[in-house]
């Protein structure tokens, strides 16, 4: 079976001589009700880059109710315009529809906006000197929190022990989380308030690092760090606004207009839907319910199901499923042992016949899988999980909802060459995150090996095999900023220019597939693609005003691209300070 949409494929200098011929040559408008129709507002003089196939740049923009009405030139543009249209001159600026996250952690992002922010950290010192510092703060017995160490960022890239905190925060418990959310750093108090011990066994699809003794070491992976996690006190409602609004602030800076955020729980879901139902959620938030929560679903039937939701600014659309951990920690799993860890081939964080078994009863409650599989084998258990929810519900069947038609693996980011062509036959849309190869990249091979490697990451080869890829970043696990994304894509490179060329740069992709993968194609992947991700008439009008052309600068001034403006649904949501007044 093959996707329903194929995304452009051509060069940039085809994309730049579309430009022209449309703008000069063609001078197409496309509109949803004629020339009479009067707009809200219009928006001319600029370099409008649409994502629309049939209209892919324009000079000027016509808005109404939201929405747009028509895109092209300046002059057909101007036939919209009535007593009372606003009309905004762009000055040359650009404008792109507004970026969508297809993969992130909304909340989490709150949560790691109000934590100890451990990114960029170089040695397990250095975070027990932030703890420390924060301990004294903090009443004996408060929980002390923060995400973003890596060990492999280290001059010692070994895994930390609980005796570093202990001697900071002895009497305060800690839970620091590794930057991708699959190992927690803990220490003693926490342990202790958990009962994790010696002779506490390792939970199924998790493992706890001991020592030589067997005594934990402070370091619990994947599903063990719901050991400790599960005694951290649950946040209140007004804990819950507090995130919120730290995360929407700061997205919105960003560009970002839409997210999938990814294994939220009920207080999550209730939080994004009275913020909706009051007029506060500014982005677009799609939510994948968290599939470890064995009650959710019905959960969510006893409240009216997903469509009891829906909101313009809101909805439930599927359901987080869990194959394997992390590549980062060695708990992905692997076909074969790890290359720099010949005893070790990884976690299944699920059993084979339970995925399945969770996944059909998803899609029969027609809610949209997405099945998180980093590594080869845990791509293949997705797969094969896929494959067996087919059996019970093939797509062409009359009751399967639209979201079945549409599976999700979630990073995709180890696959094994002969997978690939399971993903057209199966229609699986593969989620995966720029950065992720960037931050990946300096450790990834010695992880994976030589031979592996040539599926990792494999962006180019996916496309080559018409597979949908939608982008995201996995925030907080990466930088929230989508450019961020944008320059990994077009580069795969750090934002040194390390490697010269990019790393296995024939996986790179142009310009124009990275910004379809942030905009349009992550709204096809969430079943939005009528709604958003092009600027196109009908569509809500969510764009953003740049500082500079992202299709004309250098490749390596893709990262530094600012926001000057972001709007949803024609509404001015963020304005940068520069661009105030003008």
């Amino acid at each position: 079976m093959k996707t329903e949409h194929v995304p452009p494929r051509g060069s940039h200098r085809i994309w730049l001589l579309a430009w022209a011929l449309t703008l000069c040559v063609v001078m197409v408008t496309v509109t949803t009700a004629g020339a009479q129709e009067t707009a809200d507002q219009i928006i001319t003089n600029g370099v409008i880059y649409t994502m629309d196939e049939e209209i892919p740049s324009a000079e000027a923009m016509a808005i109404s109710g939201g929405r747009v009405i028509a895109v092209g030139a300046a002059d057909e543009i101007e036939t919209h315009r009535g007593p009372n249209t606003r009309v905004e001159d762009l000055g040359g600026r650009t404008m792109i529809p507004g970026l969508i996250d297809a993969h992130a952690h909304a909340i989490g992002l709150g949560f790691a906006l109000r934590a100890l922010d451990l990114l960029g950290t170089s040695s397990a010192e250095e975070i027990a000197e932030m703890v420390g510092a924060v301990s004294e703060t903090r009443a004996a017995g408060e929980w002390i929190t923060g995400r973003g160490w890596d060990q492999n960022d280290w001059s010692v890239q070994e895994f930390p022990t609980r005796e570093l905190l202990d001697e900071v925060a002895w009497d305060r418990p800690v839970y620091l989380t590794r930057v991708d959310g699959h190992a927690a750093w803990v220490n003693t108090r926490a342990l202790e308030l958990a009962g994790v011990t010696a002779e506490t066994p390792e939970p199924d699809g998790g493992k706890i690092l001991r020592d030589d003794d067997g005594e934990p070491t402070g370091v619990l992976v994947d599903n063990a760090m719901a050991l400790v996690f599960d005694e951290i006190p649950a946040p209140d409602e007004a804990e819950y606004a507090a995130r919120l609004e730290a995360a929407q602030n700061h997205l919105l800076s960003l560009g970002v207009t839409g997210v999938h955020t990814m294994g939220d729980g009920r207080e999550s879901v209730e939080a994004y839907h009275a913020w909706a139902r009051a007029g506060k959620l500014k982005p677009r938030i799609v939510v994948y319910v968290d599939g470890w929560d064995k009650e959710i679903l019905d959960w969510l039937s006893e409240h009216g199901g997903p469509a009891a939701f829906e909101d313009p600014h809101f909805r439930v659309a599927g359901v987080k499923l869990y194959a394997d951990g992390a590549l980062g920690s060695r708990g992905a799993a692997l076909l074969e042992p790890y290359s720099d860890d010949p005893a070790n081939e990884g976690l299944l964080r699920t059993r084979p016949d339970t995925l399945a078994a969770d996944l059909t009863r998803v899609v029969g409650l027609g809610l949209q899988p997405a099945i998180h599989a980093i590594g080869d084998r845990g791509n293949r258990v997705a797969l094969a999980a896929i494959a067996a929810a087919y059996d019970v519900y093939p797509p062409d069947h009359d009751d399967v909802d639209l979201a079945w038609k549409r599976p999700r693996i979630e990073h995709a980011q180890v696959i094994a060459l002969d997978d690939i062509d399971r993903f057209i036959d199966l229609g699986v849309i593969a989620s995966m995150q720029p950065t992720h190869a960037t931050s990946d990249m300096y450790w990834a091979e010695d992880r994976v090996g030589p031979d592996r490697i040539g599926g990792a990451y494999a962006w180019r080869k996916l496309r080559r095999a018409e597979v949908h890829i939608a982008c995201g970043s996995d925030f907080p696990v990466e930088s929230a900023n989508p450019f961020y994304g944008l320059y990994a894509a077009v580069t795969r490179q750090d934002r040194e220019g390390w490697p010269e060329g990019g790393w296995y740069p024939e996986e790179r992709m142009t310009r124009e597939e990275a910004l379809a993968c942030f905009t349009r194609d992550a709204a096809y992947a969430a079943g939005m693609e009528t709604e958003v991700g092009t600027l196109s008439p009908g569509k809500w009008a969510d764009y953003l005003v740049l500082d500079r052309d992202f299709m004309l600068i250098p490749d390596g001034d893709v990262w530094r691209v600012e926001v000057l403006r972001t709007v949803i649904g024609g509404e001015v949501v963020y304005e940068a300070p520069s661009s105030e007044g003008e």
